[in-house]
């Protein structure tokens, strides 16, 4: 134990005190994913926008549609990784204090490896968290080549690479973490870089890791105070910002370097929500102690273009051809003018949502927390519904992979016993 301590004290020296950027590869490392494939969190894009050449089916019911299902063993908010001819998961054996990686087949659904990353160090947070919350929520991020995820464990979030059978290339610390609703942030893949992110009470960082070596090449230090959010890399202003929101500020950092690009007040102090851009301006939602919906310019100036009180905590939002378009926790849908804020039409789904809603060319694919799926266009004329599809689920809390004209889902169904056994699901044509 002590010298496991010591290594970790060793690596955080390494994390908080290492800034000059060096790298195993040049800027333009090879990511070796392709459009069919849904290789980290938010899709191809890291913005809920799915390939547009494809059709997913618009159609289904848990008798007549599903291609596959499987069981997940454990339980975990992590979204299917989807690359080649394989699906990744993350999930968490709580009984057992097991954190683990999975990997299925895409065609069939068949398990084909399990790698357990920590084993134990669950106690130490105790029962603090989230009700819902799990010790894995983190999606999984895959450069072609290399999976990476984050857990939290013994109180600290570490960044692990596998290679693509399921051996354990390298691991390191982020940062320490007080456990306040639980951890979630899912890493982000940049040219020779994987970026993650863990943000707070005991003070957070955003750490830059090398790919090949795990080597820490930069960190941006955050705040003392709690918050969920993803760093997320958009191209806005002509040039890749990663825009990170929550802790009331909305921050830009350069992805290579950690640079500070921006930063102004603004968010809340707590978001779950990825930030999303039409190019120009960042769309931040969020949380606590506010709700809101802002938009903030990208240019650094710190204007906020509009804000309102619309309470989008879990879901995060869409953008498309000059509108943001928003599923609520508490099954709003709406669509909101991105240069004025102007609310152009509301429906209620009746529902309530965790998963984010996933534009496919002009649809938009919304699932609830019973695996009810709403399907409508992505127009400001108003709410068109295009499908309503349910599959048997008592939670899902995941959000969906759309890729390859296929819907990848996971979720949750309580047993005659009263436990929950989570499945993944393929629905195809």
């Amino acid at each position: 134990m002590l010298l496991r301590i010591t290594l970790i004290w060793a690596a955080f020296s390494m994390v908080f005190f290492t800034h000059s950027p060096t790298f195993a590869q040049d800027k333009e490392a090879s990511i070796k994913v392709a459009s069919t494939d849904w290789a980290w969190w938010r899709g191809p894009n890291r913005n809920g926008v799915a390939d547009a050449a494809q059709t997913p089916p618009t159609k289904w019911t848990d008798d007549s549609g599903v291609l596959w299902k499987s069981p997940i063993p454990g339980r975990g908010h992590s979204s299917p990784t989807v690359v080649g001819d394989y699906i990744y998961i993350a999930s968490a054996d709580e009984e057992n204090e097991i954190q683990s990686v999975l990997c299925y087949e895409r065609a069939t659904g068949k398990q084909v490896w399990k790698t357990d990353v920590h084993k134990g160090g669950f106690s130490s947070e105790g029962n603090k968290g989230h009700l819902r919350g799990t010790k894995a929520n983190s999606t999984i991020a895959c450069d072609g080549e290399r999976l990476f995820i984050n857990f939290i464990n013994d109180s600290v979030v570490y960044m692990t690479a596998l290679d693509l059978k399921g051996a354990i290339l390298w691991q390191k610390p982020v940062t320490k973490y007080i456990v306040h609703q639980g951890y979630g942030s899912s890493p982000a893949v940049y040219g020779p870089l994987v970026i993650s992110s863990a943000d707070n009470k005991g003070g957070g960082a955003v750490v830059g890791f090398d790919r090949i070596s795990g080597e820490v090449v930069w960190t941006h230090k955050r705040p003392v105070l709690p918050n969920y959010t993803s760093p997320i890399i958009l191209n806005i202003m002509g040039k890749d910002q990663l825009v990170f929101t929550g802790t009331d500020l909305v921050t830009s950092l350069n992805p290579l370097t950690g640079n500070v690009n921006w930063e102004v007040p603004g968010a809340t102090t707590e978001c779950v929500t990825s930030v999303v851009s039409d190019g120009k301006s960042v769309v931040t939602s969020g949380g606590y102690p506010d709700n809101h919906i802002s938009v903030v310019k990208g240019d650094g100036s710190g204007e906020t273009v509009w804000r309102n009180k619309t309470r989008v905590y879990v879901p995060s939002v869409l953008v498309s051809d000059g509108h943001i378009y928003v599923v609520t926790d508490s099954g709003q849908a709406q669509c909101y003018k991105m240069d004025t804020g102007d609310l152009l039409w509301e429906e209620r789904l009746r529902a309530k949502f965790a998963a984010s809603p996933i534009l496919v060319g002009d649809n938009i694919f919304a699932t609830s927390m019973k695996g009810e799926t709403f399907i409508f266009k992505a127009t400001p004329k108003g709410y068109e519904a295009v499908g309503h599809n349910t599959v048997i689920a008592d939670d899902v809390q995941s959000t969906p992979a759309i890729c390859g004209d296929k819907i990848y889902m996971r979720l949750s169904r309580k047993l005659d016993d009263g436990k929950h056994q989570e499945m993944l699901y393929c629905i195809g044509q």
